[in-house]
């Protein structure tokens, strides 16, 4: 019997604007502040692909 993924895919997929952590990980990557992305994690979702997209075009 296979052990189920217990969401770790769909972990990676998605940004946690409530958890610091998370924040700051995609803020130092993406090289914004932790405002700007919080902001934009408000405005498109927590998408991560959404959120890097809009954070590379500013």
């Amino acid at each position: 019997m296979a052990t189920p993924s217990r969401g770790r895919a769909q972990d990676r997929t998605r940004v946690a604007g409530g958890q610091d952590h998370e924040v700051k990980f995609e803020a130092s990557k993406e090289r914004v502040s932790k405002y700007a992305v919080k902001k934009t994690v408000k405005a498109v979702g927590n998408s991560r692909k959404k959120v890097e997209d809009r954070l590379d075009h500013k």
